[in-house]
């Protein structure tokens, strides 16, 4: 079941989010370190990560789930935001270098399909990266974060997830193992915990992160569509959109 991007929204606005929103993008960071002249693509909830490479990359675009609404991102420019059905992405075939998938796989309703259009849209070169609540970790337990909300994953259900939708996984990482605490001592010490929790319980961080590359050799399942689909960006001004859908 998809969490509301207004909730979401809020909560990386609080102390626990951004500390939350830091120690995933420092992992990010270490898995994409350039990403320089390449399109880059979020399905999800990504706009807290995808500034991350807006800088540097040639195009960035975060596609929003109609389920789960859209906000206007990046805040006072012009909307890179847009509203879609996860199962039909409106970019054309092998159109993206990079794909973020984050507060996405573990709502989603009909994970396949989404993960073949993801499949569809990226290059042949190109890598996909999941983040995903770890099902061992504390941060899944705690329905005060988006990442408790959906289907938690291991490591290895990831990897096999990916697998199984013509995937080849590459590299993972569990990372976030600071508690999901409003006390300011403990969201202060978060890269303490870092280092702590990877180096002495590395299968219990928050969150799972696995690196993929596309299986460019695999058959790609055929879906009927019954009608070309347009989809409006998100609107300016912070609010949520609703989908268009113009059939031709």
């Amino acid at each position: 079941m998809w969490m509301d991007a207004v909730d979401i929204r809020e909560f990386y606005a609080r102390p626990t989010g951004q500390v939350a929103r830091r120690m995933i993008r420092k992992n990010l960071r270490q898995m994409w370190p350039d990403v320089a002249g390449l399109d880059v693509l979020g399905i999800g909830y990504t706009t807290p990560y995808l500034g991350l490479f807006r800088p540097e990359a040639t195009r960035t675009v975060a596609a929003m789930p109609a389920r789960q609404g859209v906000l206007h991102w990046p805040p006072g420019e012009p909307g890179l935001t847009a509203l879609v059905d996860e199962c039909d992405l409106p970019f054309p075939d092998l159109s993206m270098d990079r794909i973020l998938l984050v507060h996405s796989v573990e709502c989603s309703e009909n994970l396949r399909h989404m993960l073949r259009e993801a499949w569809r849209v990226l290059s042949d070169s190109g890598r996909l990266i999941i983040v995903a609540p770890n099902r061992r970790g504390i941060w899944a337990r705690l329905e005060r974060s988006p990442f408790a909300h959906g289907q938690p994953y291991s490591p290895s259900q990831l990897s096999r997830l990916l697998r199984d939708n013509m995937f080849t996984p590459v590299r993972s990482k569990v990372c976030l193992y600071v508690p999901p605490s409003r006390a300011r001592l403990m969201l202060s010490s978060a890269r303490a915990w870092e280092e702590i929790g990877q180096r002495l319980f590395p299968a219990f961080g928050g969150v799972v992160m696995v690196e993929a590359a596309k299986e460019i050799y695999a058959g790609q399942a055929t879906t009927e569509r019954k009608a070309k689909r347009s989809f409006a960006l998100a609107p300016p001004g912070g609010g949520q959109g609703r989908i268009e859908n113009h059939r031709e």
